[in-house]
């Protein structure tokens, strides 16, 4: 009796396509690229493309601590402000009169972004209180807490040099933020496929309450995973505050519904414990192009709006009909 065997490359495309979304939102992004080259034949162009893989590398980025966060069955909504906060701290820093103090801008954002993590994994792990309310609070009380440090004005200093090199910069053709992007791709991959926190996290995600008894530290896995959320938002600020060399006022909250919108059309399940960051980084390139195309049309930021919600809810009733009739 002979086993057959498949190749590596192979059993990799299985796991990649194994939830059906994925295959899907590859589609649209074929179909957005055929409409967007029908309206704008630029849109084709191998300079347009790079482009929308260096802009798509920002929001695949901050998606991948939402990943980290819906794979646990809960939500980040203090991505806005985290994102403003920690582009504040890196360029206020970055700008010092002190190059000692200067050169410690990119630890010093990290550390931020960890800390707000903390304190989100804090209140959701230990104090039990649902992740949706403590992290809309803490979104507010960040975006006072910036306000209040800015005094209402635009924030002084510069990004520093290493951010704009990542954000702006191209290596042998390549944007450095996309090659970046794809070096956060393989860390999230052995992060979920090849630890022991990324069993507990889908473990956890499908039942806190089972996971619990058998003797899994559930508090730390989530604390832990906030914490990662953090860093992974901070780093997408400090590439942002690169690529606009300065921070600003309301500067992540552009990101906020495209974020969740790239996790979710990507098939990972809102209430945890199923998904990938294969299919967010599908979703982050389907909507990269769709607001391009919504850009080139002249539509509105309303009408996004608008469209990045319908596209969470519709994603929202298919996995419930799924469920339904599973």
């Amino acid at each position: 009796m002979t086993q057959t065997s498949t190749s590596p490359t192979t059993r990799l495309m299985g796991r990649l396509f194994a939830d059906p979304a994925i295959p899907v939102v590859v589609a649209g992004c074929i179909v957005l690229l055929a409409i967007g080259g029908a309206i704008y034949p630029a849109f084709l162009s191998p300079g347009y493309l790079l482009q929308q893989l260096q802009i798509a590398a920002f929001l695949g980025v901050i998606a991948a601590g939402a990943t980290l966060v819906i794979l646990l069955g809960h939500i980040d909504l203090s991505v806005p402000s985290a994102i403003t906060a920690v582009a504040v701290v890196t360029t206020t820093v970055g700008g010092s009169s002190s190059p000692e103090l200067a050169a410690l801008a990119i630890p010093i954002g990290l550390l931020t972004g960890a800390l707000i993590g903390l304190i989100n994994g804090i209140g959701v792990a230990v104090l039990r209180l649902p992740s949706m309310v403590w992290t809309l609070a803490m979104n507010s009380m960040l975006m006072g807490a910036v306000v209040f440090f800015t005094g209402g004005f635009k924030p002084r200093g510069i990004a520093p040099p290493l951010s704009v090199s990542l954000a702006l910069d191209k290596t042998a053709g390549m944007p450095n933020a996309f090659l970046f992007w794809v070096a956060v791709m393989v860390v999230i991959w052995l992060l979920l496929s090849r630890s022991i926190y990324g069993r507990y996290l889908f473990a956890t995600g499908n039942s806190e309450k089972a996971v619990y008894l058998s003797g899994i530290r559930v508090r730390l896995v989530t604390t832990l995973t906030f914490v990662a959320a953090g860093v992974f938002t901070a780093i997408g600020a400090i590439l942002l505050a690169g690529y606009a060399n300065q921070a600003y006022q309301g500067m992540g909250d552009a990101y906020l519904l495209p974020v969740i919108t790239a996790v979710v059309i990507g098939g990972t399940s809102i209430l945890g414990g199923r998904g990938s960051y294969a299919g967010t980084v599908v979703g982050a390139l389907f909507i990269t192009l769709l607001s391009s195309i919504l850009s080139v049309l002249q539509m509105p930021e309303a009408f996004r709006q608008i469209v990045f919600g319908l596209i969470i809810l519709s994603m929202l009733l298919i996995r419930r009909f799924e469920r339904k009739y599973s």
